[in-house]
C-alpha cells in the first residue's frame, strides 16, 4: 500500500482521522423516570432498553440533557460510604450511570440520585459510551 506525505501527515492517517470523525456515533441515553427505563439509541436506532433505579425518596436524579462529562471503570462514592459504583458514566457532579449489585431494586426508585444498571448493562453501556466519546453521548432524563 502506497503512503503519500500531505503537509507532514501520510495520505492514510489523514484518511482514516477523516473517515472515523465523519461516522462519529451518537448516542442517547434516555431515562424515563416513571418507568424507571433506560432507553439507548445509537445512530437515531434503539438498541437497548434495561430497567433502571433512580432516586428514592428524599433524593433526587437530575432532570435535564446532559452530555457525558467523564468514565470511571471501578469509581466509589466518596459521598456515601465508599460504595461501589462500577462502569460509571459521569454526567453532572457526582451524578453517573453505574452498576450496581443491589438488581432486585431495578425498576423502582432506590438511589441516592444516580441511574443505576444491572452490572453487564452498565459494561455495555460503559463501553458504548467509551466507543462513541464522551462528546458524542447525551443523557436525558425526563419525569
Amino acid at each position: 500500500m502506497k503512503k503519500y506525505i500531505l503537509a507532514g501527515v501520510t495520505f492514510a492517517a489523514a484518511f482514516a482521522a477523516t473517515v472515523s470523525s465523519s461516522y462519529a456515533s451518537s448516542l442517547v441515553a434516555q431515562v424515563n423516570l416513571s418507568k424507571q427505563t433506560m432507553t439507548i439509541t445509537e445512530n437515531g436506532f434503539v438498541r437497548y432498553e434495561w430497567k433502571v433505579s433512580t432516586a428514592r425518596r428524599g433524593y433526587s436524579t437530575p432532570v435535564g440533557s446532559y452530555s457525558a462529562k467523564s468514565l470511571d471503570i471501578d469509581h466509589r462514592s466518596r459521598k456515601y460510604h465508599n460504595s461501589p459504583m462500577p462502569y460509571s458514566v459521569f454526567f453532572k457532579g457526582g451524578y453517573a450511570v453505574h452498576g450496581t449489585n443491589e438488581v432486585r431494586n431495578l425498576g423502582r426508585p432506590a438511589s441516592h440520585g444516580c441511574v443505576r444498571l444491572h452490572p453487564q448493562n452498565a459494561a455495555t453501556f460503559f463501553s458504548l459510551v467509551k466507543d462513541a466519546g464522551l462528546s458524542n453521548t447525551r443523557i436525558v432524563i425526563s419525569q
